[in-house]
């Protein structure tokens, strides 16, 4: 029976043996495992978190925010102290600065010859004149039951305060279809109005007061209203999609 025993016994030991080898190589590779993961770690390059606080690039485009062409005159803007104007007349009577004369009448005439009939109905505005159609305005919506001061607010959101208004820069004008000339949102459906939305920022005209616009500009959406900003800026805000305003913005760097 002893050598029974003995072979079991050895049987037993080189079980154990066996048992603590497959042990060793388990824990070793578990240590070579989490050391080749932290060399990984440590190798692996470092995702940059983005830098939320970066300067937007800076403008080197034609424009520059002193040109006489941008000068802005909104709400909360008013016309440059002294400003003065050289007024060059339209074949209907109405004047515009002299400097976008040729533009405009440029753009006038490729509108004609496309069949059609744009039709500048106001331009150049004393400060006068701009007073008496503030006034005319802000009593029209006090006469709907609007207090006076509510009247005139909303009055400076269609007809600017005067002394804010860029038709007295003589660098704005209200071109209406011939064959409507209502100065509501029906404008945009004509035919001159979807032509000039498409082509005037060619001849260095925007559409001044868009529709998503608002805002920004202050001003109520108007589909008639083109401003006078030059060839080089015109064509940079159409590409942008921007106002003057933003525009201005961006010129500036602020």
């Amino acid at each position: 029976m002893r050598p029974v025993r003995s072979s079991r016994f050895a049987l037993v030991k080189l079980a154990a043996a066996y048992a603590l080898v497959i042990g060793c190589l388990f824990v070793g590779l578990r240590v070579a495992d989490s050391a080749l993961a932290d060399q990984s770690q440590q190798e692996a390059p470092q995702q940059q978190a983005p830098d939320e606080g970066a300067a937007p690039a800076a403008y080197e485009g034609p424009s520059r925010i002193e040109d006489w062409n941008l000068v802005l005159v909104n709400p909360w803007n008013e016309l440059p102290e002294g400003y003065d104007v050289t007024l060059a007349r339209l074949d209907n009577g109405q004047a515009v600065d002299e400097r976008c004369y040729a533009d405009l009448q440029s753009m006038l005439d490729d509108c004609r010859a496309a069949g059609l009939e744009p039709l500048v109905c106001s331009s150049y505005r004393t400060q006068e004149r701009q007073q008496a159609l503030y006034d005319e305005q802000a009593r029209k919506l006090a006469s709907q039951g609007l207090s006076q001061e509510e009247a005139q607010a909303k009055a400076g959101t269609s007809v600017a305060v005067p002394g804010t208004s860029e038709h007295q820069l003589g660098l704005a004008v209200d071109i209406v279809d011939a064959h409507n000339q209502l100065l509501d949102a029906s404008q945009e459906d004509m035919p001159v109005q979807q032509w000039l939305i498409a082509n005037s920022w060619t001849y260095g005209f925007v559409l001044r007061y868009p529709q998503e616009k608002s805002d920004v500009t202050g001003i109520i959406y108007e589909p008639w209203h083109y401003r006078y900003v030059g060839r080089d800026a015109a064509r940079e805000m159409h590409e942008l999609g921007v106002c003057l305003e933003e525009y201005r913005g961006i010129v500036s760097g602020s």
